[in-house]
């Protein structure tokens, strides 16, 4: 675990958490060193730094594989072809402020005997790896796909420093979240989640699209570069159907979550979960008002253009 985490910190919405270990620019030199391979997937950038291309999944894999190496010692990780290969900055954050939230007087707590839940892991487990390097957690990692469980029973069993630490759980039932995941005699300082925020197939393809568009916009605005750049519908980050949609998108998700978290009340010390739509929040503190959490929390986070934000809810 690193060290200076027994002190709660105050961040700044705008930035990246105070503990973040990405609040500076990738250093290329030390990801090539640690993973070598990276380095033919480089080049430079209109400003003349080192970057890669990502829109290249290839590449963001490789990207996230010298990531985890550099700052967790993760020695052991890959995802199968097509899967969700989420940006590690951002998902680290969420991880600092959940800690942050579950302190106990302004202290962080550490260890094995916190026990955090991770709906949807996905094939990637990113937020059980960070929480249990950094923090020492130990995870519970469920999700639908098999494979994806399958996948992370490797990356547990095959990183030393990840041992006994993560226990993934096929959620077998589609249609439920906590349900048949949460044992009668389980407790969870907290749960968290990245929810499929799209409503379909075809809304998450629309959507890399238009931010494609937009990156390649801006991107000829900094260059001064006037060609028209091909945008491509795959998703960069790749992302298998349960990762990116569902039916009714992310406020149906979330509804259904709050709805099974009445159920979980005294099992559970804090439920969150990533929303992604700003619209969303209102609707969602309303059905919690009415399902009478006891507290409510918004919390923002800023990476780069994008701002997100953590739902948190506690009866």
């Amino acid at each position: 675990m690193t060290n200076n985490i027994n002190k709660k910190s105050n961040p700044s919405s705008k930035k990246l958490h105070p503990r973040s270990l990405h609040k500076n620019k990738y250093d290329f030199n030390q990801l090539i060193k640690v993973l070598p391979e990276l380095a033919k997937h480089t080049k430079p950038n209109p400003a003349g730094e080192i970057t890669i291309d990502f829109n290249n999944n290839e590449s963001v894999v490789l990207l996230n594989k010298a990531l985890l190496k550099l700052h967790y010692d993760i020695n052991f990780w890959d995802i199968p072809t097509g899967y969700l290969c989420p940006p590690i900055p951002s998902r680290a954050d969420y991880v600092h402020h959940l800690a942050d939230l579950i302190s106990d007087n302004d202290k962080i707590k550490v260890g094995k005997t916190v026990n955090i839940l991770d709906i949807g892991t996905g094939a990637n487990a990113i937020y059980p790896i960070i929480g249990a390097t950094i923090y020492g957690w130990k995870f519970t990692a469920s999700d639908i796909n098999p494979i994806s469980i399958k996948t992370v029973t490797a990356i547990s069993q095959l990183n030393k420093n990840l041992a006994g630490l993560i226990k993934p759980i096929l959620q077998k039932n589609p249609n439920a979240i906590f349900d048949g995941v949460i044992a009668p005699t389980d407790y969870f300082a907290a749960t968290m989640c990245n929810p499929p925020f799209h409503a379909s197939a075809e809304d998450a393809t629309f959507a890399n699209v238009n931010k494609q568009k937009k990156l390649a916009k801006n991107k000829t605005k900094k260059s001064g570069i006037h060609n028209k750049s091909v945008i491509k519908s795959q998703l960069n980050f790749g992302g298998q159907n349960a990762e990116l949609w569902c039916a009714g998108g992310e406020i149906k998700f979330l509804t259904q979550m709050i709805n099974e978290s009445v159920k979980y009340k005294r099992q559970v010390g804090w439920f969150t979960s990533l929303v992604s739509k700003k619209a969303n929040v209102a609707a969602l503190k309303k059905l919690l008002q009415k399902r009478q959490a006891k507290n409510i929390k918004i919390i923002t986070m800023q990476h780069g253009q994008k701002q997100t934000r953590i739902i948190a809810w506690q009866f």
